[in-house]
């Protein structure tokens, strides 16, 4: 049986305690369930191979789709993937946000082949979930890596979780730490963007519509030539 922890309504700073009790889970390998802007998300360490493999057999999830990590701001997204000019000015445009970024990992990243499903590109995005943001920040202030898998709180092909009460019925005593955070705000999706190649490729429309992403680059770009 999981840990249901209940964090809506209080204010960030009066968290602490739970947040380091969190970030101890994450780097022990446990699975956790999370709060975000969009859907309720669930993940953990992405060096841990066991929990990856674990996260895979619980959502029933095809093992030819990786993973996408949630970070903990721009710095620790350049760690491990390659920006070009483009997926840095939509970073910085939209992170914190609802925008996730495919881009190509470093060579001399140490994930688990498991996480990307042996791709050698990776999905990041900043939330702006104040909750789990700060969860990362926290993994960072301890000198880890300030990220984490976040895949939706789903079953594969069933729509993802808004609360934590839905989490808790339908992973019953599969997850270790369920964090209640309330219900999410948007409930749509993110929108994907793939940065890898010489033109952007939208995988996924979600709150910020591909017009408003090729109209803010071509403003951007304009305003500086």
């Amino acid at each position: 049986m999981g840990l249901l922890i209940k964090l809506s309504n209080k204010k960030i700073e009066d968290l602490e305690i739970y947040f380091e009790f969190t970030v101890d889970k994450i780097l022990e390998g446990k699975l956790i369930a999370f709060p975000t802007n969009s859907v309720y998300g669930i993940g953990g360490n992405p060096f841990d191979k066991n929990l990856i493999n674990r996260i895979y057999e619980i959502k029933y999830r095809d093992r030819d789709k990786g993973f996408l990590l949630l970070v903990a701001d721009l710095e620790e997204a350049k760690k491990i993937a390659e920006f070009n000019k483009e997926a840095e000015i939509l970073a910085k445009k939209y992170w914190p946000g609802q925008l996730t970024l495919i881009l190509k990992q470093k060579p001399e990243n140490k994930f688990p082949p498991e996480l990307t499903a042996n791709q050698q590109t990776i999905g990041l995005r900043v939330p702006e979930n104040k909750i789990i943001l700060t969860i990362l920040g926290y993994l960072k202030k301890r000198g880890s890596f300030g990220g984490i898998i976040g895949t939706s709180a789903n079953f594969s092909g069933e729509p993802p979780a808004t609360d934590a009460e839905e989490i808790s019925k339908n992973f019953f005593g599969l997850i270790d730490l369920i964090i209640d955070g309330g219900e999410s705000k948007s409930k749509i999706p993110t929108t994907i963007v793939d940065c890898t190649g010489k033109e952007l490729r939208f995988l996924r429309e979600g709150k910020i519509s591909k017009e408003e992403i090729l109209n803010y680059l071509k403003e951007y770009k304009g305003g500086i030539e």
